[in-house]
């Protein structure tokens, strides 16, 4: 239930203050790197946690892990049920628990370079979000729309965000 964790009440109050709105002392820098060690497969380790990625057999893996795709799933839920929390708890409303599924549909012509028309990621992610509490289906949707809003990975998603990658050989 979030009517008031510890944590994330501190969090709401730390970021309630007009200073933490300066621009010099909200720049925050994650890291992830990765290391191949089999044909597809991967690990990822971003700060002191490691996830192991792999692809299932039809793309040349197998199947030991989640794929890239299915992380991105996974980090867009995770976000959206974090700023879920996060604005519950902001604005006062009452969420008793929030669950959350997403799919995508992925043309993998545009991976293999099969069809240069088709793009390699998806074309359509849906996300279906289930809320329970006892709040009205109104102050939930409006909920709902803050969420959208000022969710991080959904808006990597939705807006173009500048990618600059480098090659070293050595």
């Amino acid at each position: 239930m979030t009517s008031s964790t510890t944590r994330l009440a501190a969090v709401v109050a730390a970021t309630s203050d007009p200073a933490a709105a300066d621009p010099a002392g909200s720049q925050v820098v994650f890291r992830a790197s990765a290391v191949a060690h089999d044909a597809v497969a991967s690990t990822i380790t971003m700060g002191r946690y490691s996830v192991e990625v792999d692809e299932p057999p039809t793309l040349g893996g197998e199947d030991t892990a989640p794929n890239p795709v299915e992380y991105y799933l996974g980090s867009l839920l995770s976000c959206q049920i974090v700023t879920w929390r996060y604005w519950a708890e902001k604005l006062g409303i009452t969420v008793d628990e929030i669950t959350g599924r997403a799919e995508g549909d992925l043309d993998v012509r545009g991976f293999f370079g099969l069809d240069d028309a088709v793009r390699p990621g998806f074309k359509e992610v849906r996300v279906v979000i289930t809320v329970t509490g006892p709040e009205t289906a109104e102050c939930y949707a409006e909920l709902h729309q803050v969420v959208e809003k000022h969710c991080p990975v959904l808006d990597l998603t939705t807006n173009v965000t500048p990618v600059h990658s480098t090659l070293e050989v050595g």
